[in-house]
């Protein structure tokens, strides 16, 4: 399955915001990550910091698409549990 990801580098932490409705690509989870946007950091701990989440292994977890964008675009396996609500922050 598909989860859009806005992504926040250079954060103080690495948490996760809560679901939010983006006008462009719809419902995305919102997530900081403390790493910085330089030569695939961001990316890599984004996706690191997603499968500790989320309880897989990172190579469950797959960039789609963004690798250069705010927003992303991870395939993780269908019927992981996602977070519900509004804030997550984990």
């Amino acid at each position: 399955m598909k989860l859009h990801v806005r992504a926040t580098p250079n954060a103080r932490s690495s948490e996760i915001v809560g679901w939010e409705e983006e006008a462009q690509v719809g419902r995305v989870l919102r997530v900081r990550i403390a790493a910085p946007p330089v030569d695939g950091k961001a990316n890599a701990a984004l996706r690191e910091f997603l499968a500790k989440a989320l309880g897989l292994s990172k190579s469950m977890i797959s960039l789609e698409k963004g690798g250069s964008s705010r927003y992303k675009t991870f395939t993780i396996p269908d019927g992981t549990k996602l977070w519900e609500g509004g804030s997550g922050g984990r």
